[in-house]
């Protein structure tokens, strides 16, 4: 078992990078081997299909798909921008959803997605479209857990571990769900 996690935000400090390694290593912790990437690694111009048809599909995408193909779970960290994932997110998405080589990453692994937010609602409205665009868009199967960390400020140990047990549980139950679901699609 294999699990791949990364967030859609490549800001130093990111809130959502810290939960992205955070829940890798709950994952590690409980003997399932996990990565983490960042997007910095996988810089793609913003998609526009006159590139995409004089050019063709950056290399970047294809790598980053190769990479989630190689994974048999993916946990998705989305900062949230204006009530919304990150267009570097949602950019990603569309790009990786391009490479036509190999299999349907989004329809072959399942996905879980959290969120941290300085806000009360600990970004769960960009969960809300993320699910919208990986479950609708993509034909992805999300776990119905996910993880939200309302004020992200004051919710990370210097360590990197989350605080309170809420937050602990809930990013426990996420990353369990998605190992669960990962193992039962493996077995398929």
């Amino acid at each position: 078992m294999r699990l791949l996690f990364f967030a859609g935000s490549t800001r130093e400090g990111s809130h959502n990078v810290k939960l992205a390694k955070h829940c890798r290593h709950i994952a590690e912790a409980n003997g399932v081997e996990a990565i983490f990437v960042s997007l910095k690694d996988y810089e793609l111009p913003l998609y526009n299909g006159d590139f995409e048809k004089d050019e063709g599909v950056p290399k970047a995408a294809r790598e980053f798909k190769a990479l989630m193909g190689e994974y048999d779970g993916v946990f998705i960290a989305s900062p949230e921008y204006n009530s919304s994932i990150t267009p570097l997110l949602k950019n990603t998405l569309d790009w990786v959803s391009r490479v036509k080589e190999g299999e349907d990453v989004f329809k072959t692994r399942p996905f879980a997605i959290g969120g941290a937010s300085p806000s009360y609602f600990g970004g769960f409205r960009s969960l809300l479209t993320l699910r919208q665009v990986l479950e609708l868009g993509l034909g992805a199967h999300v776990v119905p857990q996910h993880v939200i960390v309302p004020s992200a400020h004051d919710s990370f140990e210097d360590t990197g571990h989350l605080k309170g047990d809420i937050k602990q549980k809930m990013a426990t139950d996420t990353v369990e769900a998605l190992a669960v679901a990962a193992k039962r699609w493996k077995t398929e």
